[in-house]
């Protein structure tokens, strides 16, 4: 069984990806208002790998014998000022993003917890691509300025 303050962290953390999420389908949301539809597919996709990064933490909880926990979480932005600063946006909530996971690795070495550790692992990865990719597209707007 898995410990209390680790159990807490990775259902904070997966409520955090569940946040992610919406962020990402109200930004979905703002591309198409602004016909901008292969904006909004992009961020589409990426709720939808948020919504499975959220079922991944969700799954491993429970198979740790630990409960999973739905929290409230705040509304997301509904207005940016330009697709740049909507990418910009989401880079930065990668970041926080990639923070986190990191925090939660350093904690679980701490508790030598060594299965999240491995579980973990994947999102390590996970967010090096997340950050490459929107960085991405960011370079091409600036191309574009």
């Amino acid at each position: 069984m898995i410990n209390k303050e680790i159990a807490d962290a990775l259902n904070s953390q997966m409520n955090f990806e569940m946040y992610s999420a919406n962020i990402y389908m109200s930004m979905a949301s703002w591309f198409d208002a602004k016909n901008l539809t292969g904006c909004a597919n992009w961020m589409k996709i990426q709720y939808a790998e948020e919504m499975f990064h959220c079922t991944k933490f969700y799954n491993y909880i429970n198979e740790r014998g630990a409960r999973v926990l739905i929290d409230g979480m705040p509304a997301p932005a509904t207005e940016w000022d330009s697709p740049l600063a909507a990418f910009e946006t989401a880079l930065g909530h990668e970041q926080i993003v990639t923070s986190r996971i990191n925090d939660l690795v350093a904690q679980a070495i701490e508790a030598k917890d060594h299965a999240t550790v491995n579980f973990l692992q994947w999102f390590i990865g996970e967010q090096v691509e997340e950050e490459a990719s929107v960085d991405g597209v960011i370079q091409q707007l600036k191309l574009m300025e």
